[in-house]
């Protein structure tokens, strides 16, 4: 019936339509490239962002220990441990120990202490460097760090160190005097205790002496006493 051509014939320009918007979409989303569309995940990664930090840069390696001498090392107080010497000594030996760090990384090395002993007017053997760090060295480096300098000190003022040793010379022209200032060092620590044991035995002796003096005197007196006595009884018979 011409009723019902009439409806296929509507359908049939509705779909062609709708096609046609198919087609026109497809071609849009051709020209603009994969992964343009909303919601699309299959587009390329995205590059670094504008704060992200190149490997290697300096600002990336900000936060490593490459700016702190020692790091990592344990911390520890010259005052505190080292309690043989004054302040003034310890500041004393620091500048020592400043002055010929000369590569400034907190530690006296064998090329050091050689510059520093040829200074000092005690230039020693390259055998005889390497004993004179052995000999303080506790951690085996085969370099000096500070509180390892300061053990020099500690022996020299306790007289361990051998008078014809590199040390000892190191320790005897550093021109800091470990036995004067503060609270004495291990030797003179003894010494002066030994002699002050001499001195209180000896004035024992002389008190012990010098109350038998009187105690003799005492029984002199009273003899002679009894003696005047004997003689008055004697008169007035």
């Amino acid at each position: 019936t011409m009723a019902a051509e009439e409806l296929a014939e509507r359908l049939g320009r509705r779909l062609g339509m709708h096609e046609g918007e198919t087609e026109q979409q497809r071609r849009h989303e051709a020209e603009q490239g994969p992964g343009s569309g909303s919601g699309s995940g299959s587009g390329p990664a995205p590059g670094p962002g504008p704060g992200a930090l190149p490997p290697g840069s300096p600002a990336g390696r900000a936060g490593g220990a490459e700016g702190s001498p020692g790091g990592g090392r344990r911390l520890f107080s010259p005052a505190a441990e080292f309690r043989e010497f004054s302040r003034r000594q310890l500041r004393d030996m620091e500048r020592l120990f400043r002055q010929y760090d000369a590569g400034r990384d907190g530690f006296i090395d064998l090329m050091e202490l050689k510059l520093m002993m040829e200074k000092l007017g005690a230039p020693q053997t390259h055998i005889g460097l390497k004993n004179m760090i052995k000999e303080v060295d506790e951690d085996l480096d085969s370099k000096l760090s500070f509180r390892e300098f300061l053990l020099i000190f500690r022996k020299a003022a306790a007289g361990e160190l051998q008078e014809d040793s590199g040390l000892h010379a190191l320790a005897r022209l550093s021109e800091i005097d470990v036995s004067t200032e503060g609270v004495k060092g291990a030797k003179s620590f003894f010494e002066a205790k030994a002699q002050a044991m001499t001195e209180a035995s000896r004035f024992e002796e002389e008190i012990r002496a010098e109350q038998e003096e009187k105690k003799k005197q005492a029984e002199e007196l009273k003899q002679r006493k009894a003696a005047f006595k004997e003689l008055q009884s004697a008169f007035a018979q």
